[in-house]
C-alpha cells in the first residue's frame, strides 16, 4: 500500500521560511520508515546549503526522552526504583525548602506564581524519581542556572532550589526536575551523562548521529548543523552548541536539553517504544511510562512523556487517545501512536525566527493531522 503525502508536503512547504527555515520529517508505520525527507536551507538568506537527512538538529527538550530512557534502563537493572527518594542518590537534595515564585524564562524581570505566596515549605527529601518523571515534584519549571558562572555553580543552584508548589499538588513541567534526573544518572553509573546516554541508549539502538556537543567533540562539519538563533547572552548565532541557556551553563550536557540528532535516529527511539521497549526496556516498563501518572487541567503526564490531550490545539491531539510523545523548544517533536502503529518525528530550527511559539504549535497540529489522515486513507 502507498501513502498520499501531498497534503503533508503542502503543510511543510507552507511553513518553510515562515515558521522555520529548515526541517526533517520522518514517518514510521507498521515498523518501517515509509517517509523521510529534509526541507529548506541551513543558510536561508542565501539559500546555500540545503538541509539533508544527515543534518543535525538541536533536539531541545526531546533530549529528555533519551535521558529518561537511560534512567529506565537503570530501573530495569535494579540500580534504582521509581518510588525511591531522590535524596538517596543526591543527598544534597534534602530538607525543607520555601515555596515561592520563579523567574519567567520568556519574560525577563517577570515571575510565575504557581500558588499564592505562602509560609509553607516543601521537604525535598520526600521527592521521588516518579515525581521528577511525572513533573509533579513541586520544583519550579525553570531557574536561571546559566547566570551562576560555572557548571559546578549551576548544579548547586539546581540542587538547592526552592519549590514552587507542594509536592504532588500540581503537575508543572520542570526542566529542573530533569536536570536532577541527569545528575542522578551520573551518580548511579559513575559516567558523565553524555557517556551514560551513549552507553545505555545510543549504542544499543544503533543510532548513528545522536549525541551531545557535536562541536568541538567531533569532526562533524558545522556547515551541516541547523543554526538556531542569535543568542543575546552569548552574542553570536548558535550553530552546533546547545540553544538552551541552562544546558549551555551546565557545560552543554544536561538532563533537560543538549542532544543533537537526525529525524531517522529520533524516529528509531520512537519505534523502540512502539515495539514495547525492545531491545532496551520491558513491556511492563513502557506500559508504566505511558499510563496516566499526573494531570493538571487537560495536561496529562506519563513518566517522561506527555500523553494525548483533548485540547484540539495540543500537538498530539490528531493522534489516537493512546498516543504519547514530547516536544522541544527549538521546534522538534516525537509522537508515537500505538493504535495506528505510527511514529512521527519532526525536527526544525524554528527559533531561528524568534521565540514566539504560535507558529510552531499550529504547524505541529496541521502536520500530525495531515499524516494521520494520509495513513487512515491510504490507497
Amino acid at each position: 500500500m502507498s501513502i498520499d503525502y501531498s497534503k503533508t508536503n503542502a503543510v511543510i512547504e507552507a511553513a518553510l521560511g515562515r515558521v522555520f527555515p529548515a526541517a526533517q520529517v520522518g514517518v514510521r508505520w507498521r515498523g518501517d520508515m515509509i517517509s523521510s525527507r529534509a526541507y529548506g536551507w541551513l543558510d536561508p538568506d542565501t539559500r546555500q546549503h540545503p538541509a539533508q537527512l544527515d543534518t543535525l538538529f538541536d533536539l531541545a527538550s526531546v533530549t529528555k526522552l533519551f535521558v529518561v530512557t537511560a534512567f529506565m534502563t537503570l530501573v530495569e537493572e535494579g540500580q534504582v526504583a521509581l518510588d525511591q527518594p531522590v535524596r538517596t542518590v543526591l543527598p544534597e537534595f534534602d530538607g525543607p525548602r520555601p515555596i515561592r515564585a520563579y523567574d519567567d524564562p520568556l519574560k525577563p524581570g517577570a515571575f510565575v506564581n504557581v500558588v499564592p505566596p505562602t509560609e509553607e515549605t516543601a521537604d525535598a527529601g520526600r521527592v521521588t524519581f516518579r515525581n521528577l518523571l511525572s513533573h509533579n515534584s513541586g520544583l519550579p519549571a525553570w531557574r536561571p542556572l546559566y547566570r551562576e558562572g560555572s557548571p559546578a555553580a549551576a548544579r548547586q543552584l539546581a540542587l538547592n532550589t526552592f519549590f514552587s508548589y507542594a509536592i504532588g499538588a500540581r503537575a508543572i513541567y520542570s526542566d529542573i526536575g530533569l536536570i536532577l534526573l541527569g545528575m542522578s544518572i551520573e551518580r548511579l553509573t559513575g559516567l558523565s551523562l553524555d557517556r551514560a546516554v551513549h552507553h545505555h541508549v545510543v549504542t544499543p539502538l544503533g543510532l548513528k548521529y545522536t549525541g551531545y556537543r557535536p562541536i568541538p567533540n567531533s569532526q562533524y562539519p558545522t556547515s551541516n548543523i541547523a543554526p538556531t538563533e542569535i543568542c543575546t547572552w552569548r552574542n553570536r548565532c548558535i550553530v552546533g552548541e546547545v540553544h538552551d541557556e541552562n544546558a549551555a551553563g551546565l557545560g552543554g550536557v544536561a538532563g533537560h536539553a543538549g542532544i543533537f540528532s537526525t529525524v531517522s535516529d529520533t524516529a528509531s527511539l520512537g519505534q523502540m517504544y512502539l515495539d514495547h521497549g525492545k531491545p532496551l526496556l520491558s513491556a511492563e516498563a513502557v506500559a508504566e511510562m505511558t499510563r496516566l501518572q499526573a494531570q493538571d487541567g487537560m495536561t496529562r503526564r506519563g513518566l517522561g512523556f506527555a500523553l494525548w490531550c483533548p485540547d484540539p490545539e495540543a500537538s498530539g491531539n490528531p493522534c489516537s487517545p493512546s498516543a504519547f510523545g514530547h516536544t522541544g523548544f527549538t521546534g522538534t517533536s516525537l509522537w508515537i501512536d500505538p493504535e495506528r502503529e505510527l511514529v512521527v518525528a519532526c525536527l526544525t530550527n524554528r527559533v531561528y525566527y524568534g521565540r514566539d511559539a504560535g507558529g510552531i504549535m499550529e504547524f505541529r497540529v496541521a502536520l500530525h493531522r495531515a499524516i494521520v489522515e494520509a495513513v487512515d486513507h491510504r490507497f
